[in-house]
């Protein structure tokens, strides 16, 4: 498979150290050891090992991955497979992307305590579309949705919020 021109990989090697600098104490440990192994997959850092070609005697180096979760080279293929599965779910009905974000205030409370804010966060934000769909005098029906919870926001810092998308039926 033919190498991208520029992987993120490239840009936490070039840029990862600066930004870390610049956004010190703002930056959680977890969001560190991501960077750092997207920053070594599938290079010396993590070993390889020598694939030889039985017939030809070509030689390929083939570097180790990182296994990370969250690196696009690692899960590139199973996010796009897990995308598809979700996708063929889907009914033919109109859909609708809701964001609720956690204020600033209460975002630094969960980085501490995640799990109770969190749940608090998913109860508190069904329950609103549950209860404004079921609302005659809006629209009057029950909607199904799916919930995901995002830790991070674009810039890499913390930023916790859940996304929903819904669909409604009479």
């Amino acid at each position: 498979m033919a190498r991208s021109v520029l992987e993120v990989a490239d840009i936490f090697r070039d840029h990862g150290p600066a930004w870390r600098r610049a956004n010190a104490g703002h930056v959680s440990l977890d969001q560190m050891k991501v960077m750092s192994a997207i920053e070594s997959c599938r290079t010396a850092a993590l070993g390889g090992h020598v694939v030889r070609c039985e017939d030809c005697s070509h030689i390929d180096i083939a570097y180790n991955s990182c296994r990370n979760r969250h690196c696009p080279k690692c899960q590139g293929a199973q996010a796009r497979a897990w995308l598809e599965e979700r996708k063929a779910e889907l009914l033919g009905v109109p859909y609708f992307h809701v964001v609720f974000t956690l204020p600033a205030r209460i975002a630094a409370i969960a980085y501490q305590n995640k799990t109770v804010i969190y749940d608090l966060l998913f109860k508190a934000s069904s329950e609103t579309l549950r209860t404004i769909a079921a609302d005659p005098k809006r629209l009057g029906v029950r909607i199904g949705f799916t919930s995901v919870l995002h830790t991070w926001g674009s810039t890499l810092t913390q930023n916790p919020h859940s996304r929903y998308r819904a669909l409604s039926s009479p």
